[in-house]
C-alpha cells in the first residue's frame, strides 16, 4: 500500500492519521512542528514520526498538507524544493484552489483539494475531493480513496462546487450544534436534566438523518409523515416557521458560502 504523510497532526490530522493507521498494511507518517502532539501517538500502530518535512517528503506518496489555511504560504515554501514527479499533494484548506496550489508549489505538482468535516474525529466526516484529471489518472487514486474513506464517507465533486461543499459539509456540522444546543435549552426549561436532553436530542438528530439517508425520501415527506394534522408537530413547524427558521439556516449558509469565495482572494 502506498504511503501517506500528514503535515499537522492537530484535531482534523490527527484524526485522519489515526484513522488512516487502523487499515491493514497501512503506512502513515506524520510531523508537527509541535512535538509534544507525537505523545498521543505512540499506541497507534502504522504510524511513524518523521524527524522533520524532508524526511516525511522523502517517504510519501501522498503528503497531507494537514495545517490551518494561514500556514500553507509557510509549509508551501519549506516543502516545494522536496516534491517528486509521482507525488500527490492533498489540501484540506476550503480557501485553497488546485490552481492556488500550483501557483505556490509549481505547475507540475500533482494535486488532489479536499473538504474534510469534524466528525471525521469519530469516523462519521464527510470528505469532498477534486482534482485536475490531465494531472492525475484514477489509477493513482486507489490507496487515496481507501484512506480517505476510512474517516468517512467520500464523494468527488467538480471543483467550482467546493465553496458549496464548505457551507453544506465543512462549516455546517456548527449548525447542528447549535440546533441541538438550543433544543436542549428549551427541554431543560421543561425539567429535563442537562445531560438527558443532550443525549437523547443527539440521538434523534443522528437517528432523523440516518433515515434521510437509507429511506431516500425526501426530507420534506419524512416531516409531512410526523406532522398529524391539529397536532403537537405541526404546532412546532408553525412557530419556527413565524420566527424564520428555514429561512435563518439559508442566510447563514450563503453567508459562509459569501466568505469562502473571499476568502480564496489571497
Amino acid at each position: 500500500m502506498k504511503k501517506i504523510g500528514f503535515i499537522g497532526v492537530g484535531n482534523m490530522g490527527g484524526a485522519m492519521a489515526k484513522a488512516c493507521a487502523r487499515i491493514e498494511d497501512a503506512k502513515v507518517y506524520i510531523f508537527d512542528v509541535n512535538e509534544s502532539m507525537y505523545a498521543e501517538f505512540k499506541k497507534e500502530h502504522n504510524i511513524q514520526v518523521a524527524s522533520n518535512i524532508e524526511v516525511l517528503m522523502q517517504q510519501c506518496d501522498y503528503v497531507v498538507m494537514s495545517v490551518k489555511p494561514q500556514y500553507y504560504q509557510i509549509v508551501g515554501d519549506q516543502i516545494k524544493g522536496f516534491i517528486k514527479k509521482e507525488q500527490i499533494i492533498v489540501t484540506v484548506a476550503p480557501s485553497y484552489t488546485v490552481s492556488d496550489m500550483k501557483e505556490l508549489l509549481g505547475s507540475e505538482v500533482k494535486v488532489i483539494r479536499t473538504m474534510p468535516n469534524t466528525p471525521a474525529l469519530v469516523g462519521q466526516g464527510v470528505t469532498a475531493y477534486c482534482y485536475n484529471e490531465m494531472d492525475i489518472q484514477s489509477t493513482m487514486l486507489v490507496d487515496f480513496e481507501q484512506y480517505f474513506e476510512s474517516f468517512g464517507k467520500l464523494i468527488k465533486v467538480d471543483e467550482h462546487l467546493m465553496p458549496a461543499i464548505v457551507a453544506a459539509t465543512g462549516s455546517s456540522p456548527a449548525y447542528v450544534y447549535m440546533f441541538i444546543e438550543a433544543m436542549a435549552d428549551a427541554a431543560v426549561s421543561f425539567g429535563m436534566p442537562r445531560a438527558v436532553a443532550y443525549e437523547v436530542i443527539a440521538q434523534t438528530v443522528k437517528g432523523s438523518a440516518q433515515m434521510v439517508v437509507q429511506t431516500g425520501k425526501h426530507p420534506g415527506e419524512l416531516k409531512d409523515a410526523v406532522t398529524s394534522p391539529g397536532g403537537t408537530t405541526i404546532k412546532a413547524v408553525l412557530a419556527m416557521e413565524e420566527s424564520g427558521f428555514r429561512n435563518s439556516v439559508i442566510k447563514g449558509m450563503e453567508a459562509c458560502h459569501k466568505q469562502v469565495i473571499a476568502l480564496s482572494d489571497h
